[in-house]
């Protein structure tokens, strides 16, 4: 996850004073543990938390828990569970997560479709055909992370380069 500042920022630099533009959050939700990073109004250094990404004895939402400890923190205004947190004090919040692609990958969770282009059916379970032993006759593949594959009939269009498109030809 990048936690680096928009463009406009790193070019030009802040166009308001660091206390104007509010917390600004980069989250990192896992599946055992979630990151909390926050850049605070008027504080050089960054702030951290890494909680367990579900302890529900604790907390129903760990990104949200994580929000709430570094307000409470930085700003020493009590902001209890269970109560809504004030979103003017926030600039932005980022986040990203290996939970679904973890889910996939362990093959636990909701069934999943692959939607590939027509005539492109297989092309995942193909693959490159890289395999430890080249001369092995008997090459073991994977599983496939997929219970069904939907091909789309897609429509593709052929630049001019003018700006203009003309229908590809089909085959």
């Amino acid at each position: 996850m990048s936690l680096a500042p928009p463009m406009a920022e790193r070019q030009t630099g802040p166009a308001t004073p660091p206390r104007a533009r509010g917390f600004r959050f980069a989250i990192d939700r896992g599946g055992t543990f979630t990151d909390v990073y926050a850049l605070c109004p008027g504080e050089a250094a960054p702030r951290r938390v890494k909680l367990l990404s579900v302890d529900p004895s604790n907390y129903p939402d760990a990104p949200r828990e994580g929000i709430r400890r570094i307000l409470e923190a930085a700003t020493g205004v009590a902001h209890p569970r269970g109560v809504p947190l004030d979103s003017s004090l926030i600039a932005w919040i980022r986040m990203g997560t290996t939970v679904a692609t973890n889910a996939l990958l362990e093959r636990d969770g909701a069934k999943t479709a692959l939607l590939v282009t027509k005539g492109f059916r297989d092309a995942l379970y193909i693959g490159t055909q890289a395999r430890p032993d080249i001369f092995d006759l008997r090459v073991r593949c994977p599983g496939v992370l997929y219970d069904e594959v939907v091909e789309v009939d897609e429509r593709v269009l052929l630049s001019k380069g003018d700006g203009s498109a003309e229908d590809a030809p089909r085959a």
